[in-house]
């Protein structure tokens, strides 16, 4: 037989379930690879954008939401002036925050800008916690007016296993995420679809040691070659294996 009628009879030899079984698993792994690539290049333009605005001055608030058309997705990242006084009583501990090997908390507290007469939640940094889960620390009351520079940060959404339940049974209430709309809904109060970063310079507030890009491009990058890798090794995994199967009935 030659190897060209060989070659047909190895094709033909391939099961229909076997075949459908490992494109699904190929392309499934191509898809993630491309995933990845298209998330190293948005972290690549964020990035880019983040030293372009890093350059200019802070507006205020209200200029900046007067000028976006309600366009919220613009206004990533953009540095703005708050002027205006923190509600004290409602005050959030993001869960789950490390910080230079130690458990803790980021600090979110209900904000008023008064040229804007918007509520937005503004982070206030780090602060410690305990391994004690009773244990919630505590956060001063910020009194009178205030003048801040900060940075626009729309929060994505993470996994979430099971739906949070919010009460106003404490505060400081502890969250596990930032759900605007969720915590909206228990104050009360109509939030700005964003969280103002406090900028590293403030006085205000606790330990900022937050990053725009946690992850790097280049680890993007990586786990993309790492998922083609894989595409490649399993489709000639299964192309192997198919052989061996055909020549040993031979």
């Amino acid at each position: 037989m030659t190897t060209k009628n060989t070659f047909k009879s190895f094709l033909a030899s391939w099961h229909l379930p076997w075949v459908i079984f490992t494109l699904l698993v190929f392309f499934g792994l191509i898809k993630l690879s491309l995933w990845q690539f298209d998330r190293s290049a948005d972290k690549q333009q964020r990035l880019a954008n983040i030293e372009m605005l890093s350059k200019q001055q802070a507006l205020d608030l209200n200029f900046v939401l007067s000028d976006v058309n309600g366009k919220t997705e613009m206004l990533n990242d953009i540095p703005v002036v708050l002027n205006g006084t923190f509600n004290n009583q409602y005050k959030f501990l993001v869960d789950n925050q490390t910080h230079q090997g130690k458990l803790g908390y980021r600090v979110l507290q209900v904000f008023t800008d008064e040229k804007s007469n918007k509520s937005v939640l503004v982070n206030l940094g780090w602060i410690q916690g305990s391994i004690d889960r009773n244990f919630i620390p505590s956060v001063n009351d910020i009194n009178g007016s205030q003048r801040m520079v900060g940075n626009i940060r729309i929060i994505e959404q993470g996994i979430v296993l099971t739906e949070e339940q919010l009460s106003h049974d404490s505060w400081p209430q502890r969250i596990q995420q930032i759900d605007i709309k969720k915590i909206s809904q228990l104050i009360n109060i109509k939030l700005l679809p964003f969280v103002v970063f406090l900028d590293k310079k403030e006085h205000i507030g606790y330990t900022k040691n937050w990053q725009p890009v946690v992850m790097p491009p280049e680890k993007h990058t990586g786990y993309a070659l790492q998922w083609l890798t894989l595409a490649i090794a399993w489709l000639s995994l299964m192309i192997w294996a198919s052989y061996k199967t055909y020549r040993s009935k031979d």
